[in-house]
């Protein structure tokens, strides 16, 4: 027998153990392996002890010995030296040696062929109809057509076929960990599904076996395993038992099993693209041996089965990829028709994120910056972070971990270990960030298992608490990594997004330029130049024109006309909330308004004013929270607050939030109404009815009070 194992294999080595090589067959069969001169070079300990006088010896010629007294061993055997070095599918036959009733399967390993005889149980005959079973699940499982009914349809129709106590469908992620996705069982065992492993719990050795040998069983947890003798010459080199079916079992899978109560188990490879995408893992609690036939029909089996969640997966991708172009349609229409830019993309916020299976985003543009489900701490740590990775400016940076990040950066995202983040703008600081939590605060764990496992020698590990436990440790300060057909959106979306912004800031560039030109040549009178900008504008246009006039009058000192007439201030405001209301249907109020308010002021100017802070309590508040509007009279004052939840303004823009055009070092800049005029003339149009316009912030609310005198005053 070669020696294999230098060393006691446990948990700090079982990841190199050569598994492939283990020199030991499990007990239920016999194992025969002939040189290319066809003479056998290696067999199993027990072939003496379950063929009698007909095993084979050492050295003997294939012709000499019991194989080719039957004509189909021989045969079968005859195809395996003729196959190709590299062709290891196996070829099978039932025969009769020593009055016992075996299955053969015979298949070529490089310079070897290897016979291995698997003794039928005395149940065997209870496998009947097999081919009528194995067509009646293959047809059910090209029914289905989403992944999770394609694995519990597999998973139930392989238990009808080997009759084991449990049936589990894994699907393996990115890290080669593993989900119970579904499971079939006896009724007296505690449900798994639902529940995760860690890749550690298949060492990568053992993947790689599964990729090339895609059906395992093994009959009897607790058997002595049985050594291979090889014959002198050939003990210097280790049988390859890749392909083996017989081939012994790790210790530390055998440990594994028995802590789990298991006493015999099958798995079955569901490979796809050439990765080990899943597996169907079988259970029993008792041994089992389950015939070769009917084993390969449960090949046969997950070979469909993988063909069909290949279709699946294309399905589901084409089906995301299709979703987004929608959401991404409408989400770049609203930032074209908007003034506030890219913040008119909150409202849909949730679907953006969610077409990339995210749990929150971040908006930025022109030093405001603005997040959905992620904390604002997080965000306003983040963006100048990302404004300052060099690698961040091709438009495209993602990142699945929060390792090598600066330690507050780290401190402040706390869970959200991964973002994907979208530059669409230089020139105005442009970003959309799409962020995830932490895998361990995003697993849809099954609940602990209540029975206890004992442990053995190998250690807690081995066991399904146990493992999740150290996976756990193993991946904080990890997210899902973003897949292909994430950064297929992502590279669709940040397109839009940099067209849409070139677009408006050209086409503000254009009417900032045009306006401001007119106005410091004197060309004509106020009513002429608005003429002139609706012949060449659109009704955005129009706005802009209105409020650069009302700016030069008051830059002049001018002030505002009013008309002054009577006006019931409360059913004005409920008319309008009511219109934004419809414009808007996802946008709530929350009114204390009474229902009526008698006042004298310029309606026009004061629907002009309500509008404004209306429209940017919709713009900057945050979805699905309601905007609060109160109006009440006090003493010869009118007082009206509206707030909404949102981020506080930076202390920079909160300085100039009331300036013309808002002027920074590096220029005008572009704001909600395109040129930075609405809460200017808004705070005038109150001063001119006698009262004023403040910001204030209340965590979480952004407020605006306005006060009105009972009777308007001259304008200040």
């Amino acid at each position: 027998m070669s020696a294999v194992f230098k060393a006691p294999v446990g948990l700090d080595n079982c990841d190199h153990e050569p598994i492939h090589i283990p020199g030991r067959i499990q007990s239920h069969g016999v194992l025969v392996a002939f040189d290319l001169a066809q003479r056998v070079s290696h067999r199993s300990a027990n072939a003496e002890a379950l063929l009698g006088a007909l095993a084979p010896a050492l050295g003997q010629p294939l012709q000499e010995t019991c194989f080719a007294a039957d004509a189909d061993m021989l045969e079968l055997l005859q195809e395996c030296f003729a196959a190709e070095a590299g062709d290891v599918q196996p070829a099978a036959t039932e025969v009769e040696l020593a009055g016992q009733t075996f299955e053969m399967i015979g298949h070529r390993v490089g310079d070897t062929v290897l016979a291995e005889l698997e003794l039928l149980a005395p149940d065997a005959a209870g496998f009947a109809d097999d081919a009528f079973k194995g067509h009646r699940a293959l047809t059910r499982i090209k029914r289905q057509r989403t992944v999770d009914d394609l694995l519990a349809a597999a998973a139930q129709e392989v238990r009808t076929l080997t009759g084991f106590d449990r049936v589990m469908a894994y699907r393996f992620r990115h890290d080669d960990s593993g989900d119970v996705v579904v499971e079939a069982k006896a009724d007296a065992l505690e449900p798994l599904a639902g529940r995760r492993y860690p890749a550690g719990d298949i060492p990568a050795q053992a993947r790689r076996l599964y990729t090339l040998n895609t059906l395992r069983i093994i009959v009897a947890v607790g058997s002595a395993s049985v050594p291979v003798e090889a014959r002198a010459d050939a003990a210097a080199m280790p049988l390859d038992m890749s392909h083996s079916v017989l081939r012994a079992v790790s210790p530390v899978h055998i440990e594994y099993l028995t802590n789990m109560g298991v006493q015999a188990s099958m798995s079955i490879s569901i490979v796809v693209h050439g990765k080990l995408w899943g597996m169907l893992a079988c259970h029993h609690m008792s041994p089992r041996h389950v015939p070769y036939r009917v084993r390969s029909a449960c090949d046969v089996l997950a070979h469909i089965l993988a063909a069909n969640v290949q279709s699946a997966l294309a399905r589901a991708s084409a089906h995301r990829l299709e979703a987004a172009a929608s959401v991404r349609a409408r989400a770049i229409e609203d930032v074209l028709h908007a003034d506030d830019g890219v913040f008119a993309l909150l409202p849909a916020a949730e679907a953006l994120y969610g077409m990339f299976e995210a749990h929150g985003l971040v908006l930025a543009e022109q030093g405001r910056i603005a997040s959905v489900g992620v904390p604002a701490e997080a965000a306003r740590e983040l963006v100048p972070w990302l404004q300052a990775q060099p690698q961040a400016a091709s438009g495209l940076y993602s990142r699945a971990s929060l390792a090598g990040l600066p330690p507050g950066l780290q401190d402040a995202l706390g869970i959200w270990c991964g973002f994907l983040a979208l530059r669409f703008s230089s020139a105005t600081a442009g970003w959309l960030v799409l962020l995830r939590k932490e895998q361990v605060e995003t697993i849809a764990w099954g609940g602990k298992p209540d029975k206890h496992y004992d442990h053995g020698p190998m250690g807690p590990r081995l066991t399904p608490r146990g493992s999740f436990d150290v996976w756990k440790e193993t991946v904080r300060g990890q997210c899902v990594p973003w897949s292909e057909t994430d950064l297929e959106i992502a590279h669709a979306l940040v397109a839009d997004l940099m067209r849409a912004s070139v677009a408006r800031n050209a086409e503000l560039d254009r009417a900032r330029s045009h306006l401001l030109s007119m106005l410091s040549a004197g060309m004509g009178t106020p009513e002429q130049l608005q003429a002139a900008s609706v012949q060449q504008a659109g009704g955005r246009m129009q706005r802009f024109v209105a409020q650069v006039l009302d700016a030069a009058l008051l830059q002049k000192g001018e002030g505002l006309a009013l008309n002054v007439q009577p006006v019931d201030l409360g059913q004005l405001l409920h008319r309008m909330l009511d219109e934004e209301a419809a414009a808007h249907p996802a946008l709530r109020f929350v009114r204390e308004i009474p229902r009526a308010l008698p006042f004298a002021g310029d309606v026009a100017r004061l629907r002009q004013l309500l509008a404004c802070l209306i429209g940017n309590a919709r713009r900057h508040g945050a979805p699905d929270e309601s905007v609060v509007v109160q109006l009440q009279q006090q003493g010869d004052l009118v007082v009206l607050e509206i707030s909404n939840v949102g981020a506080e303004v930076e202390p920079v823009a909160a300085d100039v939030m009331f300036d013309p055009f808002r002027a920074t070092p590096t220029g005008i800049r572009a704001t909600a109404d395109g040129l930075g005029l609405g809460l200017y003339i808004a705070r005038h149009i109150a001063r001119a009815h006698g009262g004023d316009l403040e910001y204030a912030y209340a965590d979480p609310y952004v407020l605006f009070t306005l006060t009105l005198r009972a009777e308007p005053g001259a304008a200040t």
